[in-house]
């Protein structure tokens, strides 16, 4: 029988982590939006080149709703 104490999954261990930044940010009056703005910031900043990935994706979104609406031309 293995009595080693098997490592705690990744989902476990960021479930405590964001409890416990939960708990920081209500001890400190931070209301919800800005926390969970913060959240995903550190998200997005975590994974090397996302944020510009995203940008792209919403610019790419913004132009084709102008042209849905005639205001930019299709090349």
């Amino acid at each position: 029988m293995d009595t080693k104490p098997q490592p705690e999954s990744w989902q476990l261990a960021a479930s405590k982590l964001l409890a416990q930044a939960a708990e920081l940010a209500v001890e400190n009056g931070v209301d919800a939006d800005a926390f969970i703005k913060g959240a995903w910031s550190a998200y997005v900043d975590s994974r090397p080149g996302m944020r510009e990935w995203l940008e792209e994706l919403q610019l790419r979104e913004q132009i084709e709703e102008m042209r849905k609406a005639g205001a930019v031309g299709s090349a």
